[in-house]
């Protein structure tokens, strides 16, 4: 076996690692959807602050004045989105969710073009299959939207952690495969 087959090996191995890492995960979160969510709440807060507060720093390096002032406002304005987001778990499980549906409705429209457009190489169905899921769990987010909460962004993070862990999965076992070919 060559130095790329091997590579290219080992490379498969580590997606399959990862695949059944993120299976792992999304269990763990489908398990504890409300401190799942809550988490992902408060690491979304936490980094939009830091972004507040670098834009905050960065305005007193813009040149003028007048950019000064319009960065340091949308940078103040940045932390308290980020300062909202943290002490108001309620109302960012709300933005969030409407946030997740858009995203997991893109992601799924993405995956199915990626899963056409291999067919009929190996693993286009499960690309897909993830594309389709993700599509029906945006659509189910959106129409329970606002009764779907924090527990639900953990639920359907945990789900589509679960079907990339599957898509990793597939992948690496077609690359260890062609690599031995």
């Amino acid at each position: 076996m060559n130095e790329f087959a091997a590579a290219v090996k080992a490379g498969g191995k580590k997606m399959t690692v990862f695949g059944v890492l993120a299976i792992i995960l999304g269990l763990l979160t489908i398990a504890m959807p409300a401190l799942a969510g809550t988490s992902v709440l408060i690491i979304l807060g936490v980094l939009v602050l830091a972004a507040g507060v670098d834009r905050i720093i960065w305005a007193f390096s813009s040149g003028t004045v007048g950019k000064g002032i319009v960065m340091f406002a949308i940078g103040l304005l940045t932390v308290l989105c980020g300062v909202s987001l943290i002490a108001n778990p309620l109302f960012a499980s709300g933005l969030l969710a409407i946030f997740l549906a858009v995203y997991l409705i893109i992601d799924g429209l993405v995956e199915i073009v990626a899963g056409l457009k291999r067919k009929p190489g190996a693993g286009w169905g499960w690309l897909l299959a993830g594309g389709i899921v993700s599509i029906l769990l945006g659509v189910m987010l959106w129409k329970q939207f606002p009764l779907s909460g924090i527990w639900a962004i953990g639920v359907l993070l945990g789900i589509k952690l679960c079907f990339i862990g599957l898509i990793m999965i597939m992948a690496g076992t077609t690359v260890r495969q062609a690599a031995k070919a």
